[in-house]
């Protein structure tokens, strides 16, 4: 099972993301469509936040176990806002489609 969890401030504004597990420990290599699905949406969120919004954030990312984390360095603009509803809305997609036993999405407020 993947793990999402989405951070806001007290604002609502996103502080960052961070993504652990895989969506099916049991499927063979390259067989996973959901958490292939999945690290698309995340690694594309990262990549459009540096090349298109220009967001100032920090990032990890380790194969081991899955896990990815993004957190903004500054409060995001409207168009970083846009970009992590985009991938909200994906991964809600995926979610809604594949199941809640292969993917987990908390929003929590820090």
């Amino acid at each position: 099972m993947t793990v999402v969890d989405i951070f806001k401030d007290k604002e609502g504004r996103y502080l960052g993301f961070e993504c652990a597990g895989h969506a099916d420990d049991e499927a063979e290599e390259g067989e996973d469509i959901v958490c292939a699905g999945i690290s698309v949406l995340t690694i594309n969120t990262i990549n459009s936040l540096e090349a298109l919004a220009k967001a100032r954030i920090s990032y990890a990312a380790a194969e081991e176990g899955g896990e990815l984390s993004c957190r903004f360095e500054s409060p995001p603009d409207e168009k970083a806002t846009l970009l992590v509803d985009s991938m909200l809305l994906g991964l809600r997609s995926i979610r809604d489609t594949y199941g809640g036993e292969y993917l987990v999405i908390n929003c929590k407020e820090e």
